[in-house]
């Protein structure tokens, strides 16, 4: 049995929905599906969920929404007619959106819309059954999934339901109003619909081929990544590979639920496999290069540091006083870095330094910005010797400056901290050692 997911790509309007209608049916085994709201159907459009958050936004503002919600009623019209339900309306779901907004406007509430709408045409069009997340997904009074309550219900709930559509993106809150997950949220609903259902797989369609060994955006034409684990995805979503959400992963990693990302638009293409653990070795050593731009490193010098109990205790304490979580902490003999987002570490820099001084008495504290980090990962790297040799030579060869080294023990990746002007020809330098020579 198949929980199947669409990205807003895949139901930009009636075109990419047949193409969808045809992929369902094909496989009699995809008896759950997952919809995301309209995306962009061209450059320069403007995905539906930003046009409700529009709305939210004018709503709370008690001005007038009017426009803004005759776009969005025009996308959703255009796909019913587009797809010829001549039987079928959204006229009474279109009065309560407005109704809603005008007494008691909730952004959570208006941007749910999308997929919910988007849900109850799937749900038309193919003929399966609708069933509303809102009934069956909760959340926590902290905010957070109720997972195991959320489970059971999902489970019950759709052993009534032979086929079904469940719309993604949202659920109940703790005090029974509507809740949405962060923005590509609706990941998270098909994983828990797998997860709940004991799915044989979960596919994730969206309108890329599945994962890339680098980002295509800075990479020309990158390889595939046919299988990658769940603990290597997690490290390149972390560090910005975004082709699924990275919460998706837990509901499914539990039962070792295997998710296959596949394109829309090339059905029949393979796509990515992500599975718990695999006997299959990658065609390079690496699985993957990602990374982000605009980090700080904090570095603080103290003598006698490695014996001093505690002290890296005292200086993280420092960052958490100020609400600021730190990415990487290398370490020497007498000296600590630590690595942060420069956004989140800027404005409150003097007031963590200050601290620092206070808690642990260094002997001095250096800030370095403009720094960018690139993990290279692969469950192959600790089978293979001169890994890290090899991208330090690469990198010299391009001519980058190497500000910093880190290395988990699992050798499952290495992060490396080079300036900001230099990290697209990093990229660039690592990716051509591995994949396109493979030296």
């Amino acid at each position: 049995m198949k929980v199947v997911k669409f990205g807003g790509s895949s139901l930009a309007n009636a075109e990419q929905f047949k193409k969808v209608g045809a992929i369902i049916r094909a496989d009699k085994r995809r008896r759950y599906v997952i919809p995301s709201a309209p995306g962009k159907r061209f450059n320069g459009d403007i995905k539906v969920t930003d046009l409700l958050y529009r709305m939210a936004d004018q709503a709370l503002a008690q001005e007038d929404f009017s426009e803004t919600f005759a776009q969005i009623k025009d996308r959703y019209n255009e796909i019913i007619e587009g797809l010829e339900l001549h039987d079928f309306s959204l006229d009474d779901q279109f009065e309560e959106i407005e109704k809603r907004m005008k007494e008691d406007p909730d952004a959570d509430f208006a941007a749910s819309r999308g997929e919910h709408l988007n849900g109850r045409i799937m749900a038309a069009y193919l003929g399966y059954a609708f069933v509303d997340p809102f009934e069956m997904i909760f959340f926590d009074e902290d905010g957070m999934l109720d997972d195991r309550r959320t489970m059971r219900e999902v489970e019950k709930r759709l052993s009534q339901e032979e086929y079904a559509v469940i719309p993604g993106f949202y659920g109940c809150s703790h005090d029974g109003k509507v809740k949405t997950f962060s923005r590509g949220g609706s990941d998270i609903t098909g994983s828990i619909v797998a997860g709940a259902c004991h799915a044989d797989v979960y596919e994730n369609w969206t309108d890329v081929s599945g994962f890339m060994v680098a980002d295509p955006r800075i990479i020309k034409n990158p390889a595939r990544i046919e299988t990658i684990t769940y603990r290597e995805l997690r490290e390149l979503s972390y560090m910005g590979a975004s082709v699924l959400h990275e919460e998706a992963i837990f509901p499914v990693r539990r039962q070792g639920i295997p998710i296959n990302i596949k394109n829309t638009n090339r059905p029949e293409d393979e796509g990515t496999w992500i599975v718990e653990s695999t006997a299959q070795k990658s065609g390079y050593v690496i699985t993957g290069i990602a990374g982000r731009k605009d980090f700080c490193a904090v570095l603080i010098y103290k003598d006698m540091m490695n014996s001093e109990i505690g002290f890296g205790r005292k200086v993280l304490q420092a960052f958490e006083d100020n609400e600021i979580s730190f990415e990487h902490m290398p370490s020497g003999i007498d000296t600590m870095t630590i690595v942060v987002h420069e956004d989140e570490f800027i404005e409150k820099e003097q007031k963590v330094v200050s601290a620092i001084h206070r808690l642990a008495k260094p002997d001095s504290i250096e800030i370095e910005s403009d720094l960018a980090l690139i993990a290279v990962v692969g469950r192959g790297m600790k089978s293979m010797r001169g890994t890290a040799g090899r991208i330090f030579s690469a990198l010299a060869h391009a001519h980058v400056n190497v500000r910093m080294i880190d290395q988990g023990s699992s050798e499952l990746n290495i992060i490396i901290g080079v300036e900001n002007r230099d990290f697209e020809t990093a990229l660039q330098a690592i990716y051509d050692i591995f994949v396109l020579t493979q030296l």
